[in-house]
């Protein structure tokens, strides 16, 4: 059964949740679902809703025409999606496949509900891997000289497949500027650090020279600042001083491909409403804390 998926946010004050939750009674509307948040250090409120779509009397965009009142009485920065069409994803990757293959296998057995349409790599490494769940592979190499001709191709294949996710599945090339600023809030990376900490290359050695205790991944949207998008979602794993850098590498393949496919599952259940560099991430009642 489908749904609507109304998200929100705008400058905190009375009667929000009134006028909302008003608009969607007054028209029969079933709501499955109801998250809010009030941010009192930004005074802003964010809130997601899932309503069933055959219990109101119009479509998708009857319901963007009548709500459009109430969105402008409250500042709202807002938007209405249909769980019956799917997000299209690309995914990218370099030569390391463990982030590739969980996501890839997910969306397989159905536990990712979207439209893998195609993978970008720099490199041929993994063409037959990703060809097996019959997914199109294609292979832009990247010369470190001609980078812009390179994403160049990068973005003309990203408009071809008409994708509006993208996914760096450990692809291990710096994003330009004019992709970030022009997919913003779309593309998906997984860092292997637990950020703010650890930023750029190498973060495992990194962590071994410092000698932490708990090591962990990060998926956050990307921009301009390397690394420093708004995140998503994280997780850690402890360690000791037994543990060298192979052991830690290990160990963090483990965390980056759960944290990558929950940050995901997140982003393509709406369930992400970014402030400036902060997110609101309403989790399923599966992962609530």
């Amino acid at each position: 059964m489908n749904a609507y998926r109304l998200t929100m946010s705008c400058p905190d004050g009375v009667g929000i949740v009134a006028g909302i939750s008003g608009f969607i009674a007054e028209h029969g509307g079933w709501i499955t679902e109801a998250n809010h948040h009030s941010d009192f250090g930004s005074g802003y409120f964010f809130m997601r809703h899932e309503i069933q779509a055959q219990s109101l009397p119009f479509g998708l965009e009857e319901f963007k025409e009548r709500f459009a009142p109430i969105a402008a009485q409250f500042n709202m920065k807002w938007k209405v999606s249909d769980t019956s069409v799917k997000k299209r994803v690309v995914l990218m990757a370099s030569k390391d496949s463990h982030c590739l293959v969980d996501l890839l296998s997910r969306w397989h057995t159905g536990e990712l509900d979207c439209d893998i349409v195609g993978v970008i790599s720099n490199h041929d490494d993994l063409r037959s891997l990703v060809e097996w769940y019959k997914v199109p592979y294609f292979h832009v190499p990247v010369n470190p000289m001609s980078k812009m001709e390179s994403f160049g191709q990068v973005n003309g294949l990203i408009e071809e497949l008409k994708a509006d996710t993208i996914v760096l599945a450990r692809y291990m090339q710096i994003i330009p500027p004019d992709l970030c600023e022009r997919y913003k809030h779309q593309i998906i990376n997984i860092h292997h650090s637990f950020l703010p900490s650890f930023v750029g290359a190498r973060p495992y050695h990194q962590a071994a020279q410092r000698g932490v205790k708990l090591i962990g991944a990060t998926c956050h949207y990307v921009t301009q600042d390397l690394d420093a998008g708004p995140i998503i979602e994280q997780d850690v794993t402890r360690i000791s001083h037994a543990d060298n850098v192979q052991d830690m590498i290990r160990l963090g393949r483990d965390i980056e491909r759960v944290v990558l496919a929950r940050g995901l599952r997140h982003h393509i259940e709406d369930r992400v409403l970014v402030h400036g560099n902060h997110t609101a991430v309403f989790y399923s009642k599966l992962e609530s804390l």
